[in-house]
């Protein structure tokens, strides 16, 4: 599945081309039903409509819905992405251990494979995060919601 020229950079990952020519409303999740909302407070998704969709203009794949914790934020920081500091002048009122958020799906990837993965809400997990890491895996994370 060869590159797709996108401006000045190239889709390297084969299948991403199809995942992102598909409009906000064609994403699904990645047990293969509809797409549900991440997270309304804080409002997230890369179009801040509280979905974790991804679309042509999205070049970091917020794909996965994932519940941060506290080495994540930590993790992330040390990466350059820094979640947990407040950005008035952006509406981001930075992120505190508990809340869902979209991350991009290399930088969950990242953080896997260095260990400190915090947990995924797969029903709010787009099926575009499958072209960085497998289902079974992202089923080993799945935030399980406890009963009352």
């Amino acid at each position: 599945m060869g590159t797709h020229q996108r401006e000045d950079s190239e889709w390297k990952i084969g299948g991403m081309e199809e995942l992102f020519g598909m409009t906000p409303e064609e994403n699904k999740n990645v047990l293969g039903g509809e797409l549900i909302p991440c997270s309304m407070e804080p409002l997230t998704g890369f179009y801040r409509d509280g979905h974790c969709q991804v679309g042509p203009e999205d070049h970091g794949c917020h794909a996965v819905c994932c519940e941060v914790n506290e080495q994540f934020l930590e993790f992330s920081k040390s990466r350059g992405n820094d979640l947990s500091t407040p950005m008035p002048m952006y509406g981001f009122p930075g992120l505190k251990p508990g809340d869902r958020w979209c991350v991009c799906a290399g930088r969950w990837k990242e953080a896997l494979d260095e260990g400190f993965a915090c947990p995924v809400v797969l029903e709010a997990t787009s099926e575009a995060a499958l072209q960085y890491v497998s289902r079974s895996i992202l089923e080993e994370y799945a935030l399980v919601e406890e009963e009352d």
